[in-house]
């Protein structure tokens, strides 16, 4: 089932992002889909306040991931596909280690891994309306 969400400013993401945690309970790899600047960063580090996560929440554009620590017990790991050249290379970083180790997995840039995704990742897709600035978060 895919919901439809718009956010006009940072203030409105927090509710949108409870809601796909909420509205996915049993979910633990979120894969987020945009166009640069749509502002995956920005809302994966809401999801990250959601989940409790304790510390800075940065982009892993050079380090691939990143992982941070949970009030909820277990680690929140946070990709960022967007360097990668070849598959080969998030085979290289023991990708199944994260996706099958029951900890949340916040992805940007999946398209580069699509085929490693595992069945039921929940994706998630931001639009920006460049008029307007408006964001419309569909998941």
């Amino acid at each position: 089932m895919e919901f439809a969400y718009e956010s006009f400013s940072p203030d409105d993401l927090y509710p949108i992002a409870k809601r796909l945690i909420d509205d996915h309970p049993d979910s633990r790899i979120f894969a987020f889909y945009g166009s640069m600047g749509a502002g995956k960063t920005t809302f994966i580090k809401v999801v990250s306040e959601v989940l409790h996560v304790t510390g800075q929440v940065t982009s892993p554009t050079f380090a691939i991931i990143n992982q941070y620590d949970s009030k909820l017990g277990l680690p929140v790991y946070h990709f960022d596909f967007y360097r990668i050249k070849r598959l080969e290379e998030a085979l290289d970083i023991g990708y199944e280690d994260y996706f099958f180790s029951g900890s949340y997995c916040l992805i940007e840039w999946p398209e580069m891994i699509d085929q490693l995704l595992p069945e039921g990742a929940v994706k998630v897709r931001i639009e920006v309306d460049d008029e307007s600035g408006k964001r419309r978060f569909d998941f």
